[in-house]
């Protein structure tokens, strides 16, 4: 991997630890799980080396064009923040096959790593990306530079199949299960894999859980954390704009610009998150100006709801989190600078009305002007 893609990844997983936080007044209640994992195979091996990783981001970030909650855990390494030169090995978590591999490059040809999903039963997978370097038996069959493709490897349970620094994304497909805050699974079908993505936690043995949830900044259950947030009839969750073709986008390289996403910090859950696709032609995450109202409370019936967007920042009671070092119940603080407003109204129990007001506050925004949209789901 070139450094100058390191660094786009080390400000990216920056920015990321920086922008998880947003909330609500209320006291949440422990949320039930909303799948249940009921095949019979169990992992034995953790996705990586974690003595050498420094902490696990949770699924559910928001950041940048990830417009709607992440659907993969991220694994940085303790140096991640200097030389980057420690290589962590990556483990296939039980026996399998691996099924594909994708040799991905970014857009100005600096990136150079790897996609992998290895097949453990029927219907569940383990899906690895950023994997820098292939184990010599897998490498063999690696395409070229920006290509990919299918396989038939046999793995076993704790065979290395690679290594990374830096960063490795790591998220399990489980197609028995079917995540019920996606309403409308229709939506994702550029990556129907989303829908069937549940807490990896859950899928290891009792030792590896243990660790594993030891590792993770989020405390609350579901500690690997949680991707999908929505509530028919209710304003929190996934919104794509009206006739954006839903998560698919109208244009491949700028599929976010119609998402829209009102949900919960991945690690701070008791904060709310105003994803945007476009605030000021950029993908952007803001707080909310006092955490209030909770979008799990705004219905039809709740009229014309005014958002105050601000900034935000991690702290570990009264210091200012470092972002490399493993913290447990870390919270958010929202800062006091108004970016922007936004205001929502539900129309329908799936149509909502939206419209951005950049370097507004409260009192310079009364209603909707010619320049709102719709967005549905």
């Amino acid at each position: 991997m070139g450094m100058k893609n390191k660094i786009l990844i080390i400000l990216f997983i920056f920015t990321l630890l920086s922008l998880i936080f947003s909330g609500c007044t209320e006291t949440k209640s422990t949320p039930e799980k909303n799948y249940i994992h009921n095949e019979e195979i169990i992992f034995d091996y953790p996705p990586v080396d974690l003595d050498k990783v420094a902490f696990i981001e949770p699924m559910g970030s928001m950041i940048g064009n990830h417009v709607t909650p992440i659907d993969h855990q991220y694994y940085p390494s303790i140096d991640f923040f200097e030389n980057q030169e420690l290589k962590i090995d990556v483990y296939s978590p039980a026996d399998g096959t691996i099924t594909e591999i994708q040799h991905m490059g970014s857009f100005d040809g600096t990136m150079d790593d790897y996609r992998l999903i290895i097949q453990h039963t029927e219907n569940i997978s383990s899906v690895y990306i950023h994997v820098d370097n292939l184990s010599e038996k897998i490498a063999k069959f690696a395409p070229s530079f920006g290509k990919y493709v299918s396989v038939r490897i046999p793995v076993s349970a704790g065979e290395i199949i690679g290594n990374y620094s830096g960063s490795v994304d790591y998220n399990i497909v489980d197609n028995n299960i079917v995540l019920k805050g996606f309403i409308n699974p229709d939506n994702y079908k550029s990556e129907p894999w989303k829908i069937h993505t549940p807490d990896p936690f859950d899928y290891f043995n009792d030792s590896i859980k243990s660790k594993l949830v030891y590792k993770c900044l989020r405390t609350e259950e579901p500690i690997g954390g949680k991707i999908d947030h929505d509530i028919d009839g209710r304003l929190v969750g996934n919104w794509f704009k009206e006739g954006t073709n839903g998560y698919g986008g109208v244009e491949q390289t700028t599929y976010w610009t119609g998402h829209l996403a009102i949900a919960y910090n991945s690690v701070d859950p008791e904060h709310i998150i105003v994803s945007l696709g476009s605030f000021n032609n950029e993908p952007k995450q803001f707080g909310v100006k006092n955490n209030t109202p909770d979008p799990e409370n705004v219905s039809i019936e709740s009229g014309l709801i005014k958002y105050e967007l601000v900034d935000y920042d991690f702290y570990n009671g009264s210091e200012h989190w470092d972002r490399a070092t493993l913290i447990k119940g870390l919270k958010i603080r929202n800062y006091n600078y108004i970016q922007g407003v936004v205001l929502f109204q539900l129309m329908e129990t799936r149509k909502l009305k939206v419209e951005i007001f950049p370097e507004k506050s409260a009192n310079e925004v009364f209603d909707f002007t010619d320049n709102a949209s719709i967005y549905v789901r």
